[in-house]
């Protein structure tokens, strides 16, 4: 396998040999290609799912020309969907660092497993492509700190996954409450419920033939494949996971900073545990984290077993006022007089989101891919570039650090810094696999 040390010097060098696939030949011959983005989807397995739904929904401003992974299965059941949904078949590869040294390629989208957002987003900007990257953008703060540094220094764009950020609904009631409309907001709730099931104990299986599990782990150091890893389970193993937190609580979090105006807070708390089943999991089901600042505070529950719905809502945000309260979510919000009373609601007509959709294709994905575009076409600002993004990103990071140590943590509001805790702040990075350290 190719480091990255290697890659890097191939890709500066031009010697990076490819077999262009006759998919991508053709669409270079597509009149008013030059007036399109051209995509590669990187992991393929949930999310891209959505982002090729969002991609073809902008299709006048955009085509995807290479679809990616490590897994040969969800590569063939990826491309015959796509031929059925485009009407066109893009070039397929298993290797990410082909698509990356393609001329083919403006832009990648990033729907990998955590551990590779930060790595895969650095390589592909040194490459000169755009980056859409899910969240978390990164694994641990120390990345996302490395990626936001990327950007500024190879100048092209990225967007972060936080699509209720171009949630027309959402913009207007943010805006309403930067204007008065509950007074001085001081205060967000926040909350993600689900029904997951145990993922049992696992025991070590030989590689399937159909996954490249070297690839796969990428800048992970290496160890044995287990049955109870692949598609989904990732996320609840340490070495490639981030857990509740990261993986549905950065979106609702996010939106709640935007509202109340934050960036990241003095400190940080949480507590919970693995209560509901005993198995391999390795974070918890059930926590409850707290951020303060001078003179507000966020709060976020994950119950990632018990889908006892807050408010009605399987997740969503209570931002509280010195004149009135606002329940937002995806498909609305609700907002009340300090009685209680109601006073106005909006409700996108028949939608309804639920946490058990692990793919979200919905109409803001749609409008945050269309600002995406627009910024590389026309310089359009992002609705959440990774600088904006990755401060709720590392904000619940910190709140896996919390978790872990079993401490309030104290933090340098100007950039989320643990201090006076040398042990909890070297948890903010990770070691790597030889040759395969992200660095600016």
């Amino acid at each position: 396998m190719v480091s990255r040390r290697e890659f890097n010097g191939r890709l500066a060098s031009g010697a990076v040999g490819l077999a262009i696939a006759s998919s991508a030949k053709s669409y270079a011959q597509i009149v008013g290609a030059n007036d399109r983005v051209n995509f590669g989807v990187i992991g393929l397995n949930g999310r891209a799912k959505a982002h090729r739904a969002s991609l073809h929904a902008n299709a006048k401003g955009s085509r995807i020309s290479y679809i990616c992974d490590v897994e040969s299965n969800i590569l063939r059941q990826f491309a015959g969907a796509s031929e059925k949904e485009l009407g066109y078949t893009p070039a397929t590869e298993r290797d990410f660092r082909k698509v990356l040294a393609s001329k083919d390629v403006d832009a990648i989208t990033i729907a990998t497993p955590d551990h590779w957002h930060a790595p895969m987003a650095i390589l592909a900007l040194e490459a000169g492509k755009h980056v859409y990257v899910e969240k978390p953008c990164s694994y641990n703060p120390h990345e996302g700190e490395l990626l936001v540094a990327a950007q500024k220094k190879y100048g092209k764009l990225v967007q972060m996954g936080s699509q209720q950020r171009s949630s027309p609904h959402t913009i207007k009631i943010v805006d309403q409450i930067h204007n008065g409309l509950i007074g001085r907001a001081y205060s967000a709730e926040t909350w993600y419920v689900n029904n997951r099931k145990s993922i049992g104990v696992g025991k070590e299986v030989p590689v399937p033939a159909t996954l490249d599990w070297d690839l796969w782990q990428g800048p992970v150091p290496r160890r044995s494949y287990h049955d109870n890893y692949q598609p989904y389970n990732w996320h609840w193993f340490k070495a490639w996971g981030t857990g509740e937190t990261l993986n549905n609580g950065t979106h609702e979090v996010d939106v709640a900073r935007w509202a109340l105006s934050v960036d990241f807070p003095n400190s940080v708390e949480a507590s919970g545990g693995r209560y509901h089943f005993k198995d391999d999991w390795q974070f918890y089901d059930t926590l409850a984290v707290s951020f303060r600042y001078d003179d507000k505070m966020i709060s976020w529950e994950g119950r990632c077993c018990n889908p006892m719905k807050r408010y009605g809502r399987d997740r969503g945000v209570l931002i509280l006022g010195t004149e009135g309260s606002v329940i937002l979510d995806r498909d609305g919000y609700e907002v009340y007089d300090l009685p209680g009373k109601k006073a106005d609601e909006f409700k996108i007509s028949a939608a309804k989101t639920s946490s058990a959709d692990l793919t979200g294709k919905d109409s803001m994905t749609d409008a945050h891919f269309a600002n995406f575009i627009g910024g590389i076409q026309r310089g359009e600002a992002l609705r959440a570039p990774v600088a904006v993004g990755n401060v709720a990103v590392t904000m619940l990071q910190l709140a896996n650090v919390a978790w872990e140590t079993k401490k309030s943590l104290q933090l340098d509001p100007a950039n989320g810094h643990i201090l006076h805790d040398v042990a909890a702040a070297k948890m903010t990075q990770r070691e790597y696999e030889k040759g395969w350290e992200p660095r600016v």
